[in-house]
């Protein structure tokens, strides 16, 4: 129904920048909220950063605000991470997921894994001191 392929992903040095994209395929005219997660070795899925499609609401988890951004380029079917001042603690498997659930669910801007239903392959972000 919708599939999501990320890229973006690389070894950057401490202080560096990195941008992932993930473009999303099928109908996805009809996905409400998406999402970024990451998970490194040994760690729970953790919850970065998740967007309503209408209207453009962001939210983040504070382990991660004022560094990275959230977007959407609806025209391209494609949500991007802007991702700055990475530090090692950064390095992790990083995800982007896609749900059709309610506006108002507030788990979506909780950023809780278990309501998205559609996850890419993850993308491998390694950040070197």
């Amino acid at each position: 129904q919708v599939q999501l392929v990320e890229s973006g992903g690389g070894s950057v040095q401490a202080g560096g920048s990195l941008r992932l994209s993930c473009a999303a395929y099928g109908s996805v005219e009809s996905l409400t909220w998406m999402g970024w997660f990451r998970q490194a070795p040994g760690k729970e899925r953790e919850g970065l950063a998740s967007i309503a499609i209408d209207g453009g609401s962001t939210y983040y988890a504070s382990s991660v605000k004022g560094r990275f951004t959230i977007s959407q380029d609806n025209a391209k079917n494609t949500l991007y991470l802007q991702m700055n001042m990475l530090t090692p603690e950064d390095t992790a498997i990083y995800y982007c997921a896609a749900d059709f659930g309610w506006r108002s669910d507030n788990r979506y801007a909780l950023i809780r894994p278990e309501v998205f239903g559609y996850w890419g392959q993850g993308t491998q972000v390694t950040v070197s001191s």
